[in-house]
């Protein structure tokens, strides 16, 4: 009911944020006298902010067309190498100068969390002049028809097998913030069984392997509710006419409302310097704003099992760091790894991974030689600062690229298969 709410309300202002627009254009047209007026620009600024604060934000586009490559500017163009229903796997395909080494190959998983995968477009642009950059792109629930079969944490972890599968051995893992546990559990898997290609390395970024450790308010509200209050609280059947219509899902908007709340005085006080220059014609600051917030506002959903058991594996019962984590019955052991280098990097002032959760893999992969295992913490940053932003990109990023190289294998590298649908799983 709350989401079919949501959509009408949506709905019903529909025509005031059309009027606000037309407000916004009249009162900033350069033909019109009021525009470089005081009370002209305060009109456009207000109908501006009304129309910004109640539109619904879609999937932004990743954007990155070119990119530098020993000082030479290269074309880069998205492919789709690997295709479920849930997930598409993208690599950014640069057109490398004659001769031009092509770097470590980077897989990103990006969090599947409410946001798209575009929020890490800063931590691809930063690594595309020195590797070959895939990510996971993760599909919004809503738009996945109920014919295509549900998608719980197994399922997840099966994508990221086949995944790495299809990559190939020499591939190295980033995965940032909700992915470290899948990520994680998956090369676990592949060790125990023996598997003969393994990533790389892996690189977990602000994680939440164990949430015990340093809890921070998501983590201390899912401790607080067991995991019926989440089931009957937030999970909700997608609206008509999207094409996920009746599918029940944990939607984007209430992860939002949750990041929202946590920092609201900050988000409040960013709208209200957006009015002020808008007013006082400060364009530059004006576009920072827009361009962060088209990506922040925009969330997607999340199917109600893979939510459901994601809260109750990792954040109630801490199945992970306990020792008790199954795959489709299997023991999720990462005792079990040996062959895969760790990489752990935390942020000092990091409000949803608190310090020391991310640092945990280092405890419970027992197994990986020191020489192959390194912890960073970053200081002076919060969650988004572990992958993004000036620090990230000059300290946390060589860090990650040094890692990488140093454990890279001997020999070249091991040829993509070419685009397709992976093999069948559940629900495809």
């Amino acid at each position: 009911m709350y989401y079919q709410l949501y959509e009408f309300n949506h709905a019903a202002l529909q025509p005031a944020r059309a009027y606000a627009d037309a407000i916004r254009l009249f009162y900033s047209n350069p033909l019109n006298p009021f525009a470089e007026t005081y009370l002209g620009r305060t009109l456009a600024a207000s109908a501006e902010v009304f129309e910004r604060s109640t539109r619904r934000y879609t999937k932004p586009a990743f954007g990155l067309t070119e990119t530098s490559i020993d000082g030479t500017q290269v074309a880069v163009r998205e492919q789709t190498v690997w295709s479920q229903p849930f997930c598409n796997v993208v690599r950014f395909k640069r057109d490398l100068p004659k001769g031009a080494n092509p770097g470590p190959r980077i897989l990103m998983v990006a969090p599947m969390s409410g946001h798209y995968a575009t929020l890490l477009r800063g931590t691809v642009e930063t690594m595309l002049p020195h590797a070959d950059v895939y990510i996971t792109d993760w599909a919004d629930a809503r738009m996945v028809p109920v014919a295509d079969g549900t998608f719980d944490l197994d399922d997840y972890i099966d994508y990221l097998i086949d995944i790495f599968d299809h990559l190939g051995p020499d591939t190295h893992v980033m995965a940032v913030c909700q992915p470290s546990v899948p990520v994680l559990a998956a090369i676990a898997l592949m060790e125990a069984r023996g598997a003969k290609s393994p990533p790389a390395s892996m690189t977990l970024m602000g994680g939440p392997i164990d949430t015990r450790k340093n809890p921070t308010a998501v983590n201390e509200l899912a401790e607080q509710k067991d995991i019926s209050w989440f089931r009957d609280n937030v999970i909700m059947p997608v609206p008509w006419p999207n094409p996920g219509f009746m599918r029940q899902v944990y939607p984007g908007f209430l992860q939002l409302s949750g990041f929202m709340s946590m920092n609201l005085d900050r988000h409040i006080t960013a709208h209200k310097d957006f009015f002020m220059h808008l007013v006082k014609n400060d364009g530059d600051s004006a576009e920072k704003h827009r361009d962060f917030y088209d990506e922040y506002l925009a969330v997607m959903d999340l199917t109600a099992e893979f939510y459901l058991q994601t809260v109750e594996t990792v954040f109630i019962r801490h199945d992970l760091p306990r020792g008790q984590m199954q795959h489709r019955g299997d023991p999720v052991d990462p005792g079990a790894i040996r062959r895969v280098a760790l990489l752990t990097v935390e942020g000092e002032n990091d409000d949803i991974s608190g310090v020391g959760q991310t640092k945990a893999a280092h405890d419970l992969c027992v197994n990986i030689p020191d020489e192959m295992r390194h912890h960073y913490m970053q200081p002076a940053v919060g969650h988004y600062g572990v992958f993004n932003g000036s620090r990230f990109r000059s300290e946390i990023a060589p860090r990650i690229l040094d890692f990488m190289h140093r454990n890279s294998p001997a020999k070249g590298r091991t040829a993509v298969k070419k685009p397709g649908r992976a093999s069948s799983r559940k629900g495809s």
